[in-house]
């Protein structure tokens, strides 16, 4: 435990009421977790104001309150520290709470639309293949060495993130990789953090429901490098138009990587089939169980940042050839009858394209592609007909089906998604908004060499409708199916 002196010693404070100077046991943001020697955060969301719950956390017996604007009474009993930005603060305060763990650790943050489950994964798998313990925290699940510990969001909130990373110093971690959203960035959730090393993978509309412009959205990406330290190093895709936007200003060691161009770390696809691609790397060659031209992007700049991070070369390639496709990332099964399905997390245009694409480059002309296809509710509107475009585009038929409705109906997502689908195409376009239904049709109408793609919720193990989760899994309905047909 520290005294309270010693975070506001952190702290710009721009006003202080109450005096005295308490132990700290715990800092919190969620006024009902509030207690006896606990110092609670007043932050602003974007649908709830933490300002509001104040006298909740005072109520609860907290020392202290840090917030952006005084409560018009005050208790005598208890210090409030009036900041500029609480968000802020609740960083730096994080990281002293735990002992600033990322300072004692190699913290590799992966930001862009598409692609940060997979690179941060694979370079925690290929730390720990090559012997060193590695954290992650990722969309899918956060680990620490060995240990597995329940995901909620992309990247946690920066308390958690702290603790996480704490117990990873415990267990003797010496590496941990972060996939950093944007919603992380512009809510400060990453503040306080040192990093040693960011990667860009790429950047298409997405999340413009938070965002509201494509602007705001690259620019929340982009702060993430104008924050690295200049030892740190900054490894961003050529590819993507914006690879060069992102390390402009950026005080890093700048390098890139490329599937097309001359790059520091590039790639060449030499053979592509279901069972994986030969690449190579940097002009050495390796076989790897992954399929489609943006996953050699990925395991090129997962190439790429371990041999910025000092990892042996020549260790390097049997390792990464080890390495296995993420849950729900271009998951393959096969039927008795010959037919490939293929799940996938696949949920905005770009990610979408870029999985049809793959398929297609593998798939014999005579064979058919089948796409069972939603779009999440709540969430950005404007991809939902772009989407369905680019599924029509590159599909022979496709289903478009619910997702995670969340609190809206699930026709209403399905129209704004048939939206996209020309007038001359609608002969191959089907709704069926039963997820469960449109994907046992999908698999009926599928015949010998035929490959069928169920896109949007890869490894997510549930559904969610007007505000509860069923159980619910893309994989297990096919395997089902494949089994009893």
């Amino acid at each position: 435990m520290r005294h309270l002196d010693e975070y506001l010693n952190l702290l710009k404070v721009d006003e202080m009421v109450g005096d005295g100077n308490p132990m700290v046991e715990s800092i919190v943001f969620d006024s009902r977790k509030a207690a006896a020697n606990t110092v609670f955060v007043a932050m602003r969301g974007t649908a709830v104001d933490g300002h509001q719950f104040i006298s909740k956390a005072v109520a609860a017996g907290c020392s202290a309150v840090i917030c952006e604007e005084l409560p018009e009474t005050v208790d005598p009993d208890v210090i409030y520290v009036r900041v500029d930005d609480s968000a802020e603060a609740l960083g730096l305060l994080a990281a002293c709470h735990f002992n600033r763990p990322s300072e004692k650790l190699k913290v590799v943050g992966v930001t862009g639309t598409n692609g940060k489950t997979t690179i941060a994964s694979l370079l925690y798998r290929l730390a720990m293949n090559m012997g060193f313990k590695a954290g992650l925290c990722s969309t899918v699940v956060n680990c620490i060495a060995e240990e597995k510990v329940e995901a909620t969001h992309t990247t946690p909130d920066v308390l958690m993130l702290n603790e996480l990373m704490a117990r990873m110093v415990d267990v003797g971690c010496e590496y941990c990789f972060i996939e950093v959203s944007s919603h992380a960035v512009a809510q400060k959730r990453i503040n306080g953090i040192q990093f040693a090393g960011g990667i860009f993978t790429n950047l298409t509309h997405d999340h413009l429901d938070y965002h509201k412009t494509f602007e705001a959205y690259l620019k929340a990406k982009k702060c993430f490098f104008d924050a690295l330290p200049a030892d740190a190093f900054a490894l961003s895709n050529r590819d993507d138009k914006n690879g060069a936007v992102m390390l402009q200003n950026c005080k890093a060691v700048k390098k890139y990587y490329s599937a097309r161009e001359m790059a520091d770390f590039r790639v060449k696809v030499i053979e592509n089939l279901f069972e994986g691609m030969q690449l190579e790397l940097n002009n050495k060659e390796v076989w790897t169980p992954f399929i489609g031209r943006f996953n050699a992007s990925n395991l090129v700049a997962v190439y790429g940042a371990a041999v910025l991070l000092g990892w042996d070369s020549e260790d390097l390639l049997p390792q990464m050839s080890r390495l296995k496709p993420v849950d729900g990332r271009f998951e393959t099964f096969r039927s008795k009858e010959g037919v490939t399905a293929v799940v996938d997390y696949a949920h905005t245009p770009d990610a979408l394209k870029n999985v049809l694409e793959a398929l297609n480059q593998i798939r014999q002309p005579h064979n058919e592609l089948i796409t069972v296809v939603g779009a999440g509710g709540n969430r950005d509107p404007f991809k939902r007909p772009v989407m369905a475009a680019e599924a029509v585009k590159a599909s022979s038929k496709v289903i478009l089906t619910s997702d995670n409705p969340r609190f809206e109906e699930p026709e209403t997502i399905i129209q704004q998604m048939f939206e996209g689908v020309q007038p001359t195409d609608r002969s191959r376009v089907i709704s069926i908004t039963n997820r469960k239904e449109a994907i046992r049709a999908a698999c009926s109408m599928a015949r010998q060499g035929d490959v069928v793609l169920i896109a949007g919720k890869g490894h997510e193990t549930y559904q969610e409708v007007k505000g509860v989760r069923t159980h619910f899994d893309d994989r297990e309905i096919i395997k089902d199916f494949f089994e009893h047909q």
